[in-house]
């Protein structure tokens, strides 16, 4: 479970918060298994709100409790073993290497956890029309197509939260659907919850609950 009590991003206080939230300064709890869709205008908060639950950012007042342990209290080691089992991320940056091969930035994920393997990574490509893509260069492809790579990335591993910042903003329809699909079967496979922030967009999802952030 993911909880917040009265969290307030320091940069946000300064803007001031959006006066319908039902996040920020608020007691709420996310619940495994249950999938949220967090809505917001541009500005709002929304990648601040997955930072502070990943632990990338301490820059606030209230708390965030993961399975009622406060994340501003884990050191180097227990954040990383949290970001290989517990908490999966696809960033709205992607965050991957463009250097490498989109294969090897997945293996990258996939070696460290051995969740999935090569096999099933490359069933997951073939499903979101990639396949054809990962001996080539992350710098070299699109947005759409780097933000596949990290969705496919964000699977091959186990997590009872999934957290997606903006992840379908270059899809168009039909791709949004499939990559839905495959999302939606893996958290369900695990029992995992999802958490997806969004401009306004709800995508296909079943959700459980909708939060004004």
């Amino acid at each position: 479970m993911i909880t917040l009590e009265n969290l307030q991003p320091h940069p946000l206080q300064e803007l001031g918060f959006h006066p319908d939230t039902q996040i920020w300064n608020k007691a709420l709890s996310f619940q495994k298994g249950k999938k949220y869709l967090v809505l917001a205008p541009s500005g709002k908060g929304k990648s601040t709100l997955l930072h502070c639950i990943y632990g990338l950012r301490k820059d606030f007042d209230g708390n965030v409790l993961l399975n009622d342990k406060n994340v501003k209290t884990f050191d180097s080691n227990t954040l990383s073993e949290i970001r290989q089992n517990i908490l999966s991320i696809v960033f709205q940056d992607l965050r991957l290497f463009e250097q490498l091969t989109a294969e090897e930035n997945i293996l990258l994920k996939a070696n460290l956890t051995n969740h999935k393997g090569i096999s099933e990574i490359k069933e997951m490509a073939e499903k979101l029309g990639v396949a054809n893509l990962l001996k080539k260069p992350c710098g070299t492809l699109s947005f759409g197509q780097r933000q596949r790579i990290a969705i496919i990335r964000s699977l091959c591993q186990p997590f009872d939260f999934l957290l997606l910042d903006e992840p379908f903003s270059h899809l168009d329809e039909d791709n949004v659907k499939i990559a839905t699909d495959l999302i939606a079967e893996e958290c369900n496979q695990q029992g995992a919850g999802l958490i997806l922030v969004s401009l306004g967009d709800q995508y296909y999802f079943d959700y459980d609950e909708q939060v004004i952030l």
